[in-house]
């Protein structure tokens, strides 16, 4: 199976189960192409998850990096076609179903569970992403006080990054 082919297939098959958006099964996109297909390394797709978070635009930027890195700009048409195709379609009839339902509260009841579950994943796969790139006390303790600091304050998030990139700087994590 060539390298192209293979993308579009995986790609298309975990669009399925990416319910929450990419960042929910961002664990699970590492497997997938860093420990499984290897089509890049560890500090590659770190590298790719952080200019996907810093640009504009969808969080699949991500996969799209990657299939440009697997075969340029093939493959992040390919890669991008992949991870959107799929689900595309499933949440378009998914809608149209759940707007045809006669009673308002299952519409609702189905909502609401959707949105907790989206929550719930992206939430599990921020803890998973804690636990494989914090190396150290220092980096557990600014992750639970980044925790901390934006569940009980109304302090904007970018005030976070920058405390986490002073002390990277600084060389305390």
């Amino acid at each position: 199976m060539t390298v192209l082919l293979s993308l579009f297939l995986k790609l298309s098959a975990f669009s399925l189960v990416a319910f929450g958006g990419i960042n929910a099964l961002l664990p699970v996109l590492f497997n997938l192409s860093v420990t499984q297909e290897q089509w890049l390394n560890s500090q590659t797709f770190a590298d790719y998850f952080a200019i996907a978070q810093a640009a504009p635009g969808p969080n699949l930027m991500t996969v799209t990096l990657i299939g440009w890195h697997v075969s340029g700009v093939i493959g992040a048409v390919v890669a991008t076609l992949a991870i959107a195709w799929p689900s595309s379609i499933m949440i378009f009839f998914l809608q149209r179903y759940i707007r045809g339902m006669k009673n308002p509260r299952k519409q609702k009841a189905i909502q609401f569970a959707a949105g907790a579950l989206a929550v719930g994943l992206v939430l599990a796969s921020a803890w998973q992403i804690a636990l494989q790139i914090n190396q150290g006390y220092a980096a557990y303790f600014l992750t639970i006080m980044t925790i901390v600091i934006a569940l009980f304050t109304r302090w904007h998030p970018l005030y976070l990054i920058a405390l986490g990139a002073a002390l990277g700087i600084f060389g305390v994590i």
